[in-house]
């Protein structure tokens, strides 16, 4: 006869495989608003299987979670400004979760399953993309003197909050408020239009930015980040192109891959035929294209030039990562790094408007600087070339030295066109440049 412990032991094992699997509960829902689709998040204590289907007359959407039960509330949800009149949920076939989205109009929904990331649960993501009634999406007027056009993309948002930093800082945050600040000051600016990537709290797949870009026939498209590092005492802001062999520095490798995990934490979506457009086929071009490359190292340099004059840098150059965000065949791309949010210090900098203002003006400046030397054929820049190259109003950070080699003329003939006896200057002044000597 076996001994009691292994008879114990056996009764136990026995009992334990005859234990049904725990259902899933749905621990959280959440919902955000995009321009052009409303997207519901569900937490979810494991992975559930889930179906989805339409019905009309009127218009609703349904879930069905296999074998899960709803622990959050579903009475709070943000619901103005969505296709979602009222959400209901009940159980279905005993066991499953049913929940039924009565809307206002028709959709068009997409749903995939998102495994646990880090701290993040499991989640189920429901994408609601509006029907336009008219797809307006009309190509840019290419007149003779069209504005250069900058697309200007806050990193993360809405399911990815990015980086966190001190007192509850988030780079979604931070950097949103950067570029709204980038976008004003550069549209201020004659022959410029700026335009936001994301306005809002939302998030957009790293493909799906990089396309956007395209559709806006971009000049120059912009992502804007705060680093993030496991040491504390690292600092400094830094600007990124694109490199056809990989990462010039273990800090730019190990942003790379911080950076290109935003989709498993937000949600792009494994399945979608969307994905697979041409900027795919761009990903894979991208490393002959040669003069996209070459134009995105020259932007970064101007930016760099610019950042210096109000924060510290992390690296004194233009470093090379392979963001998937830098990836467009022909669209020069930068990554502007504004300092890092694990820094104590440069956290408190980032969340200061006055400082996000100052670092948004540089980087303006350092955009417009590249397109005066370097305006696109068909511009207004282009063709008043001259007459912009002539005037430059000193901003806050200018020296006549950096003035003067921004436009390629010595400090001298910068002085005596200007009538000026000193090198002193001030803000909001204006100065006439000479043209530069052969």
């Amino acid at each position: 006869m076996r001994p009691v412990w292994q008879r114990l032991l056996a009764l136990a094992a026995l009992t334990i495989v005859n234990l049904p699997a725990l259902a899933a509960e749905v621990e959280g829902v959440r919902l955000w608003r995009a321009p052009d689709h409303t997207r519901l998040v569900f937490d979810l204590s494991g992975p559930a299987e889930h179906k989805l289907f339409t019905l009309s007359g009127p218009d609703r959407v349904v879930i069905d979670v296999e074998d899960t039960h709803l622990a959050a509330t579903l009475d709070n949800l943000p619901l103005d400004g969505t296709p979602i009149e009222r959400v209901r949920h009940g159980r279905h076939h005993k066991k499953d979760l049913r929940v039924v989205l009565d809307l206002k109009q028709a959709i068009k929904p997409r749903s995939f399953a998102l495994r646990r990331h880090g701290d993040l649960p499991d989640r189920l993501v429901l994408d609601l993309y509006d029907k336009a009634e008219s797809e307006e999406k009309t190509l840019q007027q290419v007149s003779r003197e069209r504005d250069i056009v900058i697309a200007v993309d806050a990193g993360h948002g809405g399911e990815d909050p990015g980086a966190s930093g001190p007192g509850g800082v988030r780079e979604k945050d931070v950097v949103l408020a950067i570029a709204r600040r980038v976008q004003k000051d550069i549209d201020h600016r004659r022959g410029f239009t700026a335009k936001l990537v994301r306005s809002g709290d939302y998030y957009i797949p790293l493909r799906g930015r990089v396309k956007k870009g395209r559709e806006m026939r971009a000049d120059l498209f912009v992502s804007i980040h705060a680093d993030a590092f496991r040491r504390k005492d690292a600092r400094g802001a830094g600007v990124y192109a694109v490199s056809s062999r990989g990462a010039t520095s273990e800090t730019a490798r190990f942003l790379a891959q911080r950076e290109n995990e935003s989709d498993l934490i937000g949600g792009a979506g494994s399945l979608s035929l969307d994905d697979k457009d041409d900027t795919l086929a761009g990903v894979l071009l991208d490393l002959s294209m040669t003069a996209t490359m070459n134009a995105s190292l020259d932007v970064a340099a101007s930016v760099l030039s610019q950042l210096r004059t109000v924060t510290h840098l992390h690296k004194n150059r233009v470093e090379q990562a392979n963001f998937s965000v830098l990836r467009s065949p022909d669209v020069p791309s930068i990554l502007v790094e504004t300092g890092f949010i694990t820094n104590p210090y440069e956290a408190r900098r980032l969340r200061d408007p006055s400082f996000q203002r100052k670092l948004a003006q540089k980087l303006s400046e350092g955009i417009v600087a590249h397109f005066n030397k370097r305006p696109p054929a068909g511009t207004w820049l282009a063709a008043n070339r001259s007459a912009a190259e002539r005037r430059h109003i000193i901003a806050r950070g200018d020296t006549l030295s950096g003035i003067a080699a921004r436009y390629n003329v010595s400090v001298a003939a910068l002085k005596q066109l200007n009538g000026m006896t000193s090198s002193a200057i001030r803000v909001g002044q204006t100065l006439t440049i000479p043209s530069p000597s052969g």
